[in-house]
């Protein structure tokens, strides 16, 4: 059984096991955090990636969003939050106008 509980120093993780690639905690995150990312084997053919978690402002809308419990966001007591930049708000706009796909997996930062 998957754990909730932070695996590392990370300000946000996802449970790929239950993640059904919908995007919509990438289309909830104010920060372009998330993108998705061509994954031949699953089922939908793309799967959630966290591109930018130096940009987490731990907002929780993720993880609010998320149908399938699949994405989590750390505890504000225990992790230090970015704060969110117009350079983050930019990013997150080219993600939407990328029909949500990762900008990094194109070479674009």
């Amino acid at each position: 059984m998957f754990k909730t509980e932070n695996p590392g120093n990370v300000p946000v993780w996802v449970n790929k096991d239950n993640c059904k690639a919908c995007d919509i905690c990438v289309s909830v995150c104010p920060s372009g955090v998330l993108g998705m990312r061509y994954d031949h084997t699953s089922t939908l053919g793309a799967m959630i990636s966290i591109d930018h978690p130096e940009s987490c402002i731990g907002c929780n809308e993720c993880e609010l969003s998320c149908p399938d419990f699949a994405i989590y966001v750390a505890d504000k007591k225990e992790f230090k939050f970015a704060k969110l930049t117009d350079e983050a708000k930019a990013r997150q706009a080219a993600v939407i106008a990328n029909n949500y796909m990762s900008l990094d997996q194109q070479g674009v930062k």
